[in-house]
């Protein structure tokens, strides 16, 4: 059979970019994998035709190659030395015969996304897979025995990481807990109950990533991950920015503006604070290490900050308000 312009093989222009290229080699490659269509030569062949393809376009060189020289490029003694007798033909460049060649038996590690998804797996592993270069993919490999065809195909795959979210309340996201989740696969099993570790300092928003708690592996591969979001509750009273923790205290006209003390309810429990004369509202007295502890360090501790509100007395008596009033003359003297 003649070979076909590999530009048509992906439906493409041949001013298409690699975005471009690469998104039309996942769809078919999707489309045509003999995992999607078991038994079916015709989209076997199909597979071969569209990886061939995109193994040459997807190669910047080779695509230049091509563009200048064609099919010629690849040939033994063509202008395309360095690809000679790379077996464009077998659609796997760099290796000789295809899937019917020499018989060998060859596996390959491949980087790719940790969802798992057939849509990762048909991302960036097939560039790296077929020019034979190697990389890790979850500790599992894409076996393939070229002597056998497909029929001889091992084929692991990480499973779909899965996402969960739940609720804790301030102080558990500041000192850290256990909750009990139940997880359903959805895949007619019954619900597991599983505990989990919630560590101190984590943020609203934040993920805990459960190793091998999401979906199954495909032909033995390992589980998936269960990305657990966190959502805080807000405590009043307090707010949390990054490690540090605001709230507010109230101290008397007096202790303004003689100075004392004034106790501060931190997260640990309650401690007394010096507040300075002539401290204005507004103001913020910093508690050191009173705050969130850092999820990298148990040793470091974010701040606490109280602002202080004055109180204005009220219900004074007639002589209250005479001496406040000598006070005010004396100030304004």
């Amino acid at each position: 059979m003649a070979k076909r312009d590999y530009y048509e093989v992906l439906g493409i222009d041949k001013k298409a970019d690699d975005k471009a290229i690469k998104r039309a080699y996942r769809k078919l490659a999707k489309k045509y994998h003999p995992d999607t269509n078991p038994g079916d030569k015709q989209a076997e062949q199909k597979f071969k035709e569209v990886t061939e393809a995109y193994n040459v376009l997807g190669d910047e060189k080779k695509r230049k190659l091509y563009d200048q020289y064609g099919f010629a490029a690849f040939e033994e003694g063509a202008a395309g030395g360095a690809y000679g007798g790379a077996g464009a033909g077998s659609g796997f460049g760099g290796f000789q015969g295809g899937f019917g060649g020499n018989g060998g038996y060859q596996e390959f590690h491949f980087k790719g996304g940790q969802n798992g998804n057939m849509d990762d797996i048909f991302g960036d592993i097939f560039g790296d897979m077929f020019h034979g270069r190697s990389s890790g993919f979850g500790g599992q490999g894409f076996k393939q025995s070229y002597g056998s065809g497909f029929g001889g195909r091992s084929f692991k795959s990480k499973g779909q990481d899965l996402h969960a979210e739940i609720r804790v309340s301030f102080e558990d996201a500041a000192f850290g807990c256990e909750k009990v989740i139940n997880l359903s696969s959805g895949q007619g099993a019954p619900a597991q109950s599983l505990k989990v570790r919630v560590p101190a300092g984590i943020e609203d928003g934040k993920s805990i990533r459960l190793r091998g708690k999401g979906g199954l592996g495909m032909n033995g591969g390992e589980a998936g991950d269960l990305l657990l979001k966190i959502h805080v509750d807000e405590k009043p009273g307090y707010e949390r920015k990054g490690m540090d923790v605001y709230t507010t205290i109230s101290v008397p006209f007096t202790t303004a503006v003689f100075g004392g003390e004034a106790i501060v309810n931190t997260l640990k429990g309650s401690v007394k604070c010096k507040i300075p004369a002539g401290i204005q509202s507004g103001s913020k007295i910093r508690l050191r290490g009173k705050g969130i502890v850092s999820m990298k360090d148990p040793s470091v501790h974010g701040d606490m900050y109280a602002a202080v509100q004055i109180q204005v007395p009220r219900n004074l008596s007639p002589e209250a308000k005479q001496k406040l009033r000598e006070f005010e003359k004396i100030v304004a003297a």
